[in-house]
């Protein structure tokens, strides 16, 4: 017999811990892809950002000091070793700046193709 002696019915036991675990898994992970806010965030929560180590997590939080990022072009100004390609995996990766992706970071960016001089 498969039903415990406090489940009225096998089926609504095993119903209710799936949609639990279903639940449980949902929650975690959307946390996965939680942006980070570089104005906000702790040194840790900058680290879990993939493509930032300790030492870019030093630089932003020592530029940080100065007063926070006003858009993409200040942060890539004030932190060194931030370029386009950097911002738009940092981007990728859930990094904002003022709750805004990097605008090159979407679906992909265009590569300028010089057709004049082939």
């Amino acid at each position: 017999m498969c039903k415990p002696a406090w489940a009225s019915t096998c089926n609504g036991w095993h119903s209710m811990l799936k949609k639990t675990l279903l639940i449980l898994i949902a929650l975690a992970s959307s946390a996965c892809y939680a942006a980070v806010e570089v104005n906000q965030a702790s040194e840790a929560e900058l680290d879990g950002v993939k493509g930032l180590g300790p030492s870019s997590t030093a630089r932003i939080l020592k530029a940080r000091t100065d007063g926070p990022f006003k858009d993409w072009a200040d942060f890539m100004a004030r932190v060194k070793g931030v370029k386009q390609p950097t911002a738009i995996k940092l981007s990728k990766e859930g990094l904002t700046v003022n709750a805004r992706p990097y605008p090159g970071a979407g679906a992909g960016t265009a590569k300028v193709v010089d057709t004049e001089n082939r």
